[in-house]
């Protein structure tokens, strides 16, 4: 007959220091991948909502000194806010303190273009933030689930080897519980995976949409600064 108590239990309990190494390191991976999963997902939900109301509010605006005065209220808890903010301060900066700064080189509308080229990028940085993570754990999951089932087949053919029973019902158990490890490296890779690529395409949604606002920011606050 087959050895009784077979299982992850019984697993974690034979294998040794380098074993249970693997399996502390996928364990933590695995917390890894579905933190960010879990703080992302809530975080871009909260930020559409939030970019949702400023539009809705923003587009509602019939110059662009009641812009200046909605921003100034409103709470820059968003992209799109941010964006707006900057560019605002930069066309203030602009007429307050002239075109002469190295900064403002070039003219308003170079100006203008190198304030919202800025934001866009540093809402890029923060929109890829804990990406590498995600794609860390599902590129090399799956591999140290693997070298943990390679360990623990030659850890319990080395320790079946010593007892000298070699039998089926010997081997079976040990290389099956071995396999877990494959098991789990899979079970963490996969989700970690899915939520990149998930992840991916609403980064690009996100930056396309907020660099056609910039470009409406533009022509709007440079025709602004071309008539004052």
């Amino acid at each position: 007959m087959m050895q009784q108590g077979i299982g992850f239990a019984h697993f974690f309990a034979q294998t040794d220091g380098l074993g249970r190494a693997v399996l502390c390191l996928l364990l933590l991976l695995s917390v890894a991948s579905w933190y960010l999963i879990v703080m992302k997902s809530l975080s871009n939900w909260l930020a559409r909502r939030r970019a949702d109301r400023f539009i809705e509010q923003f587009w509602q605006q019939d110059s662009v000194e009641a812009m200046a005065v909605m921003l100034h209220k409103h709470a820059v808890d968003n992209a799109f806010a941010e964006l707006a903010a900057q560019a605002m301060a930069s066309l203030h900066d602009a007429k307050t303190r002239g075109l002469q700064r190295l900064a403002a080189a070039g003219g308003l509308s170079e100006f203008l273009t190198r304030s919202l080229r800025n934001g866009i990028e540093q809402e890029s940085a923060r929109s890829e933030s804990g990406l590498t993570v995600l794609a860390s754990a599902g590129s090399a999951a799956p591999y140290i689930g693997l070298f943990g089932t390679v360990w623990g087949i030659y850890h319990a053919l080395v320790q079946i080897g010593l007892s000298g029973q070699g039998t089926l019902d010997k081997v079976a158990g040990p290389v099956g519980e071995a396999l877990i490890m494959t098991a789990m490296g899979l079970a963490v890779a996969i989700p970690a995976v899915l939520a990149f690529n998930a992840f991916n395409r609403r980064n690009r949604l996100w930056l396309a949409r907020l660099d056609g606002f910039a470009h409406d920011l533009y022509v709007m606050l440079s025709v602004e600064g071309e008539t004052r």
